[in-house]
């Protein structure tokens, strides 16, 4: 199988396996309605749906991983395209990857330890308030901050990269390019949602569009692998 090949199943494959895991999410855990609940109603579901919710969780994370192969990947089959554009695009790639991941990898290893405690019949107030604080202080930093603001910052600035390169390359329809380049920067734009004045309540506009806007994108994914492959 050739680079080509590779990086056109990982742009399909990506948004599917993404998609799938967040629906399964979604059904089972209430995903991502419940983090606006209480932390012991967040903890509580969160202990009755183990080792299954557990393993989901781990693999929703483990899709986020599939962005650094398939950045480098891609730098490398975009023939045509200037070689800076590509470097800069595998290189924010691979960090969109990562702080994904690490936004996300909280919940399989981190959470069910602080589903344990809170669960613990011998567990006093103070105990309990201090479950809150974590988990309430890793969901804004690791989810909101790097997770989401970051994820979305660099997967977005890595779609706008990716369609620029694709404009200059005879790998797929430049069409596709274009696509790339506007869903990229708004989803660029959906990572300003918790920052600075709406640091608290999170901007509306933000909110509303992020949803469609990875519908957007994974359907972009999709569309340019399924063109490299013909």
């Amino acid at each position: 199988m050739n680079a080509t090949i590779t990086a056109a199943v990982l742009l399909i494959l990506l948004p599917l396996a993404f998609n799938a895991a967040f629906a399964a999410l979604a059904a089972k855990f209430d995903y991502p309605d419940i983090l606006r609940r209480p932390t012991s109603e967040v903890l509580e579901r969160f202990r009755q749906g183990r080792p299954a919710l557990v393993l989901l969780w781990w693999a929703f994370a483990m899709t986020a991983v599939l962005l650094a192969p398939l950045a480098v990947l891609l730098a490398g089959v975009l023939h045509g395209a200037d070689p800076l554009l590509l470097s800069l695009g595998s290189t924010v790639g691979v960090l969109a990857a990562l702080v994904q991941f690490l936004g996300l990898i909280r919940w399989p290893f981190l959470v069910p330890y602080l589903a344990r405690v809170a669960s613990e019949g011998n567990a006093s107030e103070a105990r309990k308030e201090a479950v809150d604080v974590v988990f309430q202080s890793f969901n804004r930093y690791l989810g909101v901050a790097v997770g989401e603001h970051l994820g979305y910052l660099f997967t977005g600035t890595w779609s706008v990269l990716v369609g620029a390169a694709i404009m200059q390359s005879d790998a797929v329809p430049a069409w596709l390019g274009l696509v790339g380049i506007v869903v990229g920067a708004v989803l660029a734009v959906c990572s300003l949602e918790f920052v600075g004045p709406f640091e608290r309540d999170g901007w509306k506009v933000a909110a509303a569009l992020t949803p469609v806007t990875y519908i957007a994108w994974s359907l972009w994914l999709v569309a340019t692998g399924v063109a490299m492959l013909l």
